[in-house]
């Protein structure tokens, strides 16, 4: 079987799936924890969130089958020209094939599309090997959260000019 990997825009009927992806790579990362998207409704209904203006959420299909996704959003109190990227994961399957570079860029090259000027990330230590991948990407770290995301969970905070 060949290896097709695309990456398509959220659909309706992605939600499910997308939802058990984000809180099985939390569980196996010991990241389940109050604060994060684990226990945010919006995980089950991710499709309805990503018709927001200026957000995007693109899904990450191997012969039709989902292995993940990522996107941007306007979070609540960040600047105008920032968004942050959001709800990247994908299954273990997935994982150290390149992909989720890829994902990070077509998400980057959205955020510019969109008009935003820089690009934010609140994570987990615990996502050692994500944030590995945020820093080659140019992701730099900062002392606070921006905004007001919801995720007091997470303690690791970064961010990108675009």
């Amino acid at each position: 079987m060949t290896m097709e990997i695309k990456i398509r825009e959220i659909q309706p009927n992605d939600n499910a799936v997308l939802a058990s992806i984000i809180r099985n790579s939390l569980e196996e990362f010991g990241a389940n924890k109050p604060g994060t998207v684990y226990f945010d409704q919006s995980t089950d209904h991710l499709y309805d969130l990503f018709q927001t203006n200026g957000s995007c959420y693109y899904v990450v299909t191997q012969n039709n089958i989902v292995l993940g996704g990522g996107g941007i959003f306007p979070s609540e109190g960040l600047p105008a020209d920032t968004c942050e990227l959001v709800k990247m994961y994908l299954t273990p399957e997935a994982r150290g094939l390149g992909i989720g570079a890829t994902l990070i860029q077509q998400c980057m090259d959205k955020a510019k599309e969109n008009g935003y000027s820089t690009i934010y990330i609140e994570t987990m230590p615990e996502l050692k090997k994500a944030i590995q991948v945020y820093e080659q990407f140019g992701f730099e770290y900062l002392k606070h959260a921006v905004g007001n995301t919801g995720h007091c969970g997470c303690s690791v905070w970064m961010i990108k000019s675009l």
